[in-house]
């Protein structure tokens, strides 16, 4: 499909609201079966196919489940067999050292004519191991046709975060229309292809192996703020009726599959459920920011949160840095200097990071940092010397989206990513020129305070 045709198709989708929900949806009236799930004789001559995104014995409030009505069932499929990773790679990651220093590179660089998505596909890095569901990855993605084969990942949830250029996602479930500014999720397992809105799609992938990403509880916050669960679009139900050879690539346990299907398997023509692919809006994000004095903790920025088994530390979180007014008096108001026991890694989808300078050899759209545990960092000089003499005035910064993926372990680099041509060689020289400004009112000549 042309990336004129795909586009026409993605702005008149209709959607299902609500993160969490209990959806249901037919494409063909009568396709869902009438009070049961698994029927003697499926309507419409249908299989009934449970898609178990988590234990069945996992509590209710985390439990994970869709029933599908589906042309064939997904059994029907012939051998797999292996195919090339070309550069994308999965946890335990071992090749490389996990590295304490302080990186940041430029986007990636065009890709050859005929890259779809998943051959776009180049990983950063990650950690924790992926056959023993812990962890997480960061990848890459630089496209400039669109997919003519179906892609499942069994490995993880897959968060895509377009920085340029639009998506047509084509599920099982149906289809979503994913922007630069948006952010879309597929569950483990489910199966998509990848239509091109525009002659080219760059962007951020999060390959979540861990706990489904969730919406973080809010506490003291209360009932409502930050993502509103009214805000994430499913996709209502749509199928595909194709006869003929189609490819379905499959990832496990950190490597492609390949099996040519003699139908698509995108043929879900009614749906049920809970474990749904869904887009959601960054810009609708509601910001929960100071009214006093300080820099709030950047956790009232997380949009989605992946649990660990220790309570409040997330094997991910999902964090936005959307438009926001800073009023903080007596406040130093971008992001204080910081070490922190969690990992990060940070994008930027437009505009400039209040935190760094922008330009050539700045942290650019497309771009990407990585501070590991206990890296100290903060804003360069520049940004400092700005906001130290700035006038206090209220002030709306919505002049930039930067996102980052936050992990409980080190990133560890895959060997492309630490001998990249676009690797910043001279990032540590932002924070050079942060001088000495300690002038002791009074004091011994020690330095010691009275």
């Amino acid at each position: 499909m042309s990336s004129g045709d795909a586009r026409k198709t993605a702005e008149g989708l209709a959607h299902l609201c609500g993160f969490g929900n209990e959806h249901a949806s037919e494409a063909v009236p009568g396709a869902l079966p009438d009070g049961r799930n698994s029927p003697q004789r499926a309507p419409l001559g249908l299989y009934a196919e449970q898609l178990s995104g988590t234990a069945f014995t996992e509590p209710r409030a985390h439990n994970r489940r869709s029933w599908l009505y589906r042309i064939r069932p997904s059994a029907a499929h012939p051998a797999f067999t292996r195919a090339p990773d070309g550069a994308l790679r999965t946890g335990p990651f071992t090749q490389t050292v996990a590295d304490p220093n302080r990186l940041r590179w430029d986007p990636l660089p065009e890709p050859p004519e005929g890259t779809d998505f998943l051959a776009g596909l180049w990983t950063v890095g990650g950690n924790g191991d992926a056959a023993q569901r812990s962890g997480m990855a960061v990848h890459l993605y630089h496209a400039n046709a669109g997919m003519d084969r179906v892609f499942g990942n069994a490995d993880g949830e897959l968060l895509i975060v377009p920085e340029h250029g639009g998506l047509l996602l084509r599920t099982e479930f149906g289809l979503l229309h994913a922007e630069p500014g948006h952010v879309a999720l597929i569950p483990r397992g489910v199966r998509f292809r990848v239509d091109l809105l525009d002659d080219s799609a760059r962007g951020y992938v999060c390959e979540n192996y861990g706990a489904p990403f969730r919406l973080p509880d809010l506490g003291p916050i209360g009932a409502n703020g930050l993502a509103n669960p009214r805000d994430f679009r499913a996709p209502v139900a749509a199928y595909e009726d194709v006869e003929g050879p189609v490819e379905v690539v499959n990832k496990f346990c950190g490597h492609l599959w390949s099996a040519t299907y003699d139908h698509s398997p995108l043929d879900v023509v009614a749906w049920h459920g809970n474990l749904v692919p869904y887009v959601y809006d960054l810009r609708r994000f509601n910001v929960i920011g100071t009214v006093s004095y300080d820099h709030p903790d950047p956790s009232i920025f997380t949009v989605l949160t992946s649990p660990s088994d220790t309570p409040g530390l997330a094997g991910v979180d999902f964090v936005v840095f959307a438009p926001r007014w800073l009023v903080g008096e007596d406040t130093f108001r971008p992001p204080y200097f910081h070490r922190n026991v969690m990992s990060e890694y940070m994008g930027l989808i437009e505009g400039a990071y209040d935190a760094k300078s922008a330009g050539k050899g700045g942290f650019v759209p497309g771009g990407g940092s990585l501070h590991n545990m206990m890296s100290a960092h903060g804003p360069d000089r520049e940004t400092f010397d700005r906001a130290s003499a700035a006038e206090l005035k209220p002030h709306k910064v919505d002049d930039g989206l930067a996102f980052m993926f936050e992990t409980r372990w080190p990133l560890v680099l895959t060997p492309q990513a630490a001998r990249a041509d676009h690797l910043q060689q001279r990032y540590d020289d932002v924070w050079q020129g942060l001088e000495r400004h300690f002038r002791p009112s009074a004091g011994t000549s020690d330095g010691t305070l009275h």
